[in-house]
């Protein structure tokens, strides 16, 4: 036998109890203090394996969501180090965006007012409220720099705290690798790729209609729309040609009518056909527009024509692009209606209409609007209530709007043919786990109908780093922007001034203005392989860690979140880097309570995560998390947490039993350290030999589950063999590991007692690697039992199936299933009986098959010392067995006969 199959252990004394309880602290303590989990900073791409972290939005608290997810990493990420990987496992803190913006507007009490100063001395109005809801009226304005302020105060506040429940959980984080979406790193990341898009012609601003969310007043992206269902009533209005016969539209937004441009039906609509090309007048505004054809009309569709509005929704978009349609848009930014009535209604009847409704929100302009056309006899009937599904911003309450607004774009293959068939190519290199998530992907590039708008017209997020030169009028040249050198990035264009101006320039007619849009928060973390990587920054140390950890070999991500962040990403990571920015993507499912709801802050009905780790445990809570498989729904269940809570405290109990054989004295107290070697070779009993086949198929078996991210299929083998390794193997040797013969009379001879306590070290030393990246408090306070002074099991090399092969042999893992099924029929005997489990069997009878017959008898004395049979154990024929009732249904074994001693005396208090 190699040397290099040994494993020696440097056994230290055993605690007297042990428990799960003040395993976190004391295991925390040591990880930091030793750098457990620190990246090594090799340089070689191969021996590095670095993963994409997501960066948990910073915006008041965690939700045991989040723990299911981040644990299916985490498993990932110590198994891969074990395996000898130098784990490369940042962590950042999306800190920009909306969810932080209204978290300060509403701790704070305070709105940004772009008019106000600056006031390095402002005290906020309050300092936390309790989660009330501050109504704008009653916010305090200030300046945005103050505003920006208080978003990083609070943001280091709230981060404090999701470091302290990740640490306990126990995530093997580098927490040296941080980083924040709106620090200075990431800043200047975003800004220096947006120039490089804006230079290759892949980023550009224009004039278009947009989704607007009134509420945030910002504009949306596709990838951020939610489709809800949304009442409303269907008005059938009439449209007339000049001698005043009607022609009905349905609408459900009649408030729009003065915005009409057209009226559309599909070009094989027969009802239509002869309309096409001819006028109608719009109702109360008297305005001529046209009959046209588009494909894109629904024929079964209410009245199978419609009026296109510039803008009802999309489909009036496509219409007045494929048209060429006037735009004629009367929503403001703010959701009403403008002020000034538009030159298109020439009618002075039409003229004052439009007044009534100036200024009004589109609900108050819909019941004027209605009731006037009740009153002109354009509206045929009562409106009909209907509910339709409308755009709504995922984080909004109010259906979105379409306004003409200039923003800016990203090119990520909605208007671009070749680049759309590149970015599919893209989703067929990368690995899904699981694959069918694959489909969610090509789906939403198929479907992509436009590029991806970046701005935003919020205050917290990375500025584009641009400036626009003002003409002698002050208006500014936005064909021509002023870019900065990257060497100066980051920048705040409104505080920065560009080369060449000075700061009196600023807003002054022959000077410049800044860019007062932001980026979207998702062109930010789109960034975020190239952000810890260190893409593109200067220094031999950034180009080497980039070139080492670039591309990146994991992203782990919601599922719900495949449109936005996992193809955002691969978008920036194809136009900046040409490849792929990740090997393979690993998706998480939903987190349901208890009445299979989907968790959220929305529906009330969130867990914190603080509450199950305090209550269980960080590894039973860990546990839970990884017996749910990727890509599928896991309902809050604190019964497996329960159970996940004994898994851990038997691996404690069964490794302290075992260590403690042979050193114990007559009090059971443990004596001195000792040490071991447990030499395969040494494995010479049928039964051990069984033990070990079992194991090795089941470190092989878990080694190709996690080596396929399948996290939960490898626990699932590993928590089977270990409970039956507890409850048959360690019942089964156990005495003969003691070198005691307490019913058989048989004293095993010195080669058998080593033979089972080699078993037992080995079983127990592998199952402690085993379950490491599972339950990583509980295997490491029995690792340092095992191996003292070697260092963390954490950083101990996975088990190597070829050492329990060497012990086993040619011996099949049957036998332990066989004398399993023997022991627990023996045990059923006395239970039958009613009788305490040290009652001896005097005699018995077991059926078996042949085959099973001459397995047992390889392993008989360590059955009967288990069985506590006194006497022999006979076998016949499987046929003469008593029946069901004396065995489990799928048993190989039964009674056939037996006879019971005496029950033990009881022992006197």
């Amino acid at each position: 036998m190699s040397e290099s199959t040994i494993i020696n252990a440097n056994l230290t004394p055993l605690p007297d109890k042990v428990g799960v309880d003040g395993l976190e602290d004391k295991w925390r303590a040591c990880w930091d203090e030793q750098g457990t989990y620190k990246f090594g900073g090799t340089r070689d791409r191969k021996a590095v394996y670095s993963i994409d972290t997501p960066p948990p939005t910073v915006s008041g608290s965690l939700h045991v969501g989040h723990v299911f997810s981040y644990t299916h990493t985490d498993i990932i990420a110590r198994f891969k180090r074990m395996r000898g990987y130098d784990v490369f496992y940042p962590m950042g803190w999306d800190d920009n965006g909306l969810p932080t913006e209204r978290r300060v507007q509403n701790y704070y009490g305070v709105r940004v007012d772009t008019s106000m100063p600056y006031d390095p001395d402002f005290v906020p109005p309050f300092e936390g409220t309790d989660g009330k809801k501050i109504d704008a009226k009653d916010q305090v304005p200030i300046s945005r720099q103050n505003f920006i302020e208080l978003c990083e105060k609070l943001t280091a506040q709230d981060e404090k705290l999701f470091e302290a429940l990740w640490r306990k959980l126990g995530l093997s984080i580098d927490w040296s690798q941080t980083y924040h979406t709106i620090g200075e790193h990431p800043r200047r990341v975003a800004q220096k790729a947006f120039l490089r898009n804006l230079a290759r012609g892949e980023a550009y601003q224009q004039d278009a209609p947009g989704l607007w969310d009134v509420t945030f007043q910002t504009a949306v992206a596709q990838a951020e729309l939610e489709s809800r269902e949304y009442p409303g009533f269907y008005h059938k209005v009439a449209f007339r040609f000049e001698d005043g016969t009607p022609i009905y539209i349905e609408t459900t937004r009649p408030e729009l009518l003065a915005a009409c441009t057209s009226l559309i039906a599909h070009p094989d609509d027969e009802r239509y056909k002869p309309f096409f090309g001819k006028e109608v007048y719009s109702p109360l505004f008297r305005v001529k527009v046209p009959i046209l054809a588009h494909p894109a009309a629904e024929m079964d569709k209410g009245a199978g024509i419609a009026m296109c509005c510039t803008f009802g929704d999309v489909t009036d978009v496509q219409w007045w692009r494929d048209l060429k349609l006037p735009t004629r848009s009367i929503i403001q930014r703010n959701g009403r209606i403008v002020m000034d009535t538009p030159d298109w209604i020439e009618d002075e009847a039409g003229r004052a209409m439009f007044e009534q409704t100036a200024g009004k929100t589109t609900f108050s302009a819909r019941k004027i609007i209605v009731d006037a056309l009740r009153e002109s006899g354009d509206l045929d009937g009562e409106p009909t209530p209907t509910k339709r599904m409308t755009n709504f911003y995922e984080k909004g309450d109010k259906p979105l709007e379409i306004v003409t607004s200039r923003q800016w774009y990203l090119k990520n293959g909605g208007t671009d043919a070749a680049l759309n068939a590149q970015l599919i190519e893209r989703g067929k290199e990368l690995d899904f786990h699981p694959d069918f998530m694959r489909v969610r992907y090509e789906n939403w590039v198929h479907g992509l109908n436009g590029d991806w708008l970046i701005s935003r017209q919020r205050f917290f997020g990375v500025p584009f780093p641009l400036w626009y030169p003002l003409d002698e009028h002050g208006e500014p040249d936005y064909a021509h922007p002023i870019t900065p050198s990257e060497d100066i990035l980051p920048i705040d264009p409104t505080i920065d001034v560009p080369a060449g101006y000075d700061a009196a320039q600023r807003d002054v007619p022959g000077g410049f203005t800044a860019e007062q849009d932001i980026m979207d928060t998702w062109a930010t973390s789109s960034l975020t392989p190239q952000i810890v990587t260190r893409w593109a920054e200067p220094g031999e140390d950034n180009e080497a860690l980039f070139n080492a950890t670039f591309p990146m070999d994991l992203r782990p991500q919601g599922q719900d979140i495949i449109r936005t962040w996992l193809f955002s990403t691969v978008d920036r990571a194809h136009l900046e880097n040409g490849c792929l920015p990740w090997a393979n993507a690993t998706l998480s499912g939903w987190i349901l309570d208890p009445d299979h709801k989907k968790m959220s802050k929305s529906k009330g009905n969130v867990v914190v995560p603080n509450e199950p780790i305090e209550k269980f445990g960080a590894d039973a809570v860990r546990y839970w998390s990884a017996a749910a498989r990727l890509g599928l729904d896991a309902t809050y269940d604190e019964g497996q947490m329960k159970i996940g809570r004994r898994l851990a405290i038997k691996l404690l109990n069964a490794t302290k039993f075992a260590l403690a054989i042979g050193r114990e004295d007559e009090n059971h107290h443990v004596g001195a350290p000792a040490t071991a070697a447990w030499d395969p070779a040494d494995v010479t009993e049928a039964l051990d030999r069984a033990a070990m086949s079992r194991l090795a198929l089941v470190v092989r078996q878990a080694t190709e589950a996690l080596e396929s991210y399948e996290h939960s299929k490898a626990l699932e083998a590993i928590e089977s063999y270990f409970w039956q390794f507890c409850d048959d193997y360690i019942e089964l040797v156990k005495n003969r590991a003691y070198g005691t013969a307490e019913s058989t009379g048989h004293v095993p001879g010195e080669a058998a007692i080593r033979s089972a306590r080699t078993a037992l070290g080995l079983g127990l030393d592998a199952f402690a690697r085993l379950l490491a990246p599972y339950l990583p408090y509980a295997a490491e306070e029995v690792w340092s039992w095992m191996h003292a002074d070697a260092g963390s099991v954490h950083r101990a090399a996975w088990p190597d199936a070829t050492v329990y092969e060497a012990a086993a042999g040619d011996a099949s893992a049957d036998l332990l299933d066989h004398a399993g099924e023997a022991l627990a029929a023996l045990r059923g005997i006395k239970s039958k009986a009613k009788v305490s489990m040290k009652t001896p069997i005097l005699s018995v009878t077991l059926g078996a098959a042949d085959d099973v017959r001459a397995a047992l008898e390889s392993a008989i004395d360590d059955i009967a010392e288990a069985g506590r049979v006194t006497g022999a154990i006979e076998f016949a024929a499987p046929a003469a067995a008593e029946g069901d009732a004396d065995a489990a249904a799928d048993a190989v074994i039964g009674v056939v006969a037996s006879e019971l001693g005496e029950p033990p005396a009881k022992k006197a208090k």
